[in-house]
Formats: structure tokens, C-alpha cells, sequence
């Protein structure tokens, strides 16, 4: 093994946390592809501006799964490209696409409190701070879907009803694109 290589295996990172944190990349992983097959029902069931918004989605959940592939790597230990399986392709009607994305969304939730509260267990500090991005976006992803949901409850899904929740949701898409806009030029 090389000098640079074995400087490269030196870590402070537990065994346990970066097991977990693999873990978390799969569920990013995962996540990615959730809304890909999503957005493709969508887009061939007519609900366009539903299938962007989980299009984007998609790519979002990519960036987070390899935000954790890079600090893996960074901190010494060894990040590993998830597999995925069993992915849902049917979905009943565009409102339970986004029951789906809530659903997913705590469960991502879930996991991510695990691993930070493992972290705190473990005194990675290092960890738990890289983490807290995580915890805050979470908030903001659970917050978003369950607004969606609302949005089926207050326009009804009878007559133009399912038209307008899908105009809707551009609308939460193209404000959000925006928001992330401003953010980044400030």
C-alpha cells in the first residue's frame, strides 16, 4: 500500500457511523430514484407540472446522496455507490404520489434523527455537525409535502380539480427554483 494511501485509511471516523452514514447514502440513493419513477408516472398520466417538480426532485435527493459519498470519503473512510431494489413504478392517482412522498419523507426523517442521535451517542461532533444540513432540510421536506397534501384538500380533486392541484404544485416548483436562486446569489 502506498504512503498516500495509507495516510488515506487513517481515520477518526467509528466503524459504526460510517456503516450508517452508507446506510443514509442508500436512503438519499433511494430517494432519487423514488421520485424519478414518480415524476415518469406523472409526466404519462398528463400531470406535467407534478412530473418537473419530481424531475427536480429527483436530482435534488442525487446532490444529497452525494454530498455524503464526498464527506465519507473526506473524513478517511469508504463510501459505497448504494443498490437499489424494488422500486414502486404504479401509483392509484396523483394524490398518492405526494401521500408517498410525505410517507417517504418521515421515514427519511427517521433515519437521518437516528444518525444524528448515533453520532451524539459517539461524540462525533464532526459528524453531527456535517448532519445538521440534513436535519434543517428535512424539516423543509416534510414541510413541503405535507403543504401539497393541503393543496389536494383545499381545491378538491372533482371536475378541473386535479388540473389546478398540478398547476399548483408548478407554482410551489417555480417559487421554490426562485427561493434557491435568490439563496445562492446572496
Amino acid at each position: 500500500m502506498s504512503k498516500a494511501l495509507k495516510v488515506k485509511s487513517k481515520t477518526a471516523l467509528d466503524e459504526e457511523v460510517e456503516a450508517k452514514l452508507n446506510q443514509q447514502v442508500k436512503m438519499e440513493g433511494i430517494s432519487s430514484f423514488y421520485y424519478l419513477t414518480m415524476a415518469s408516472w406523472c409526466e404519462k398520466n398528463g400531470y406535467l407540472k407534478s412530473a418537473e417538480f419530481l424531475y427536480h426532485h429527483a436530482e435534488e435527493e442525487k446532490l444529497h446522496m452525494m454530498k455524503l459519498i464526498r464527506y465519507i470519503n473526506e473524513v478517511g473512510g469508504y463510501a459505497l455507490a448504494p443498490e437499489i431494489k424494488n422500486l414502486k413504478y404504479k401509483y392509484d392517482s396523483l394524490r398518492d404520489v405526494f401521500e408517498h412522498v410525505l410517507e417517504h419523507e418521515v421515514a427519511v426523517t427517521n433515519a437521518i434523527n437516528g444518525l444524528f442521535d448515533y453520532c451524539f451517542e459517539k461524540k462525533d461532533f464532526i459528524t453531527m455537525q456535517f448532519m445538521q444540513w440534513y436535519v434543517n432540510e428535512q424539516r423543509e421536506e416534510e414541510s413541503l409535502a405535507r403543504r401539497i397534501l393541503e393543496i389536494f384538500d383545499i381545491i378538491g380533486e372533482a371536475g378541473q380539480g386535479l388540473w389546478l392541484i398540478d398547476q399548483e404544485i408548478g407554482n410551489i416548483h417555480q417559487a421554490l427554483l426562485a427561493a434557491a436562486a435568490q439563496e445562492a446569489g446572496a
